[in-house]
């Protein structure tokens, strides 16, 4: 192998948003922040939680909701006096 090519590889804190800690080795000087390890994984819990990050749920149905009323067909229905 050629010398001095590789990037210097080094311990690394890996901290997960539900405040699981572990050391790792990176290439990556600083701590390594994440949203989902495997500690909190439902993959790997078991479990399943529900994130509805300010309502998106929602807000997309409210988007893509259809009338509620139907519209009719040409031809059928009160379409303006057309018999």
């Amino acid at each position: 192998m050629k010398a001095d090519i590789h990037p210097n590889y080094v311990e690394t804190q890996v901290v997960c948003a539900c405040g699981n800690q572990f050391t790792t080795r990176s290439t990556r000087g600083d701590s390594i922040k994440l949203d989902v390890c495997a500690a909190c994984h439902p993959f790997f819990t078991g479990t399943q939680k529900f994130v509805d990050a300010a309502g998106r749920v929602d807000k997309f149905r409210k988007r893509y909701a259809r009338n509620s009323r139907k519209i009719a067909a040409p031809g059928q229905g009160d379409d303006g006096g057309e018999s």
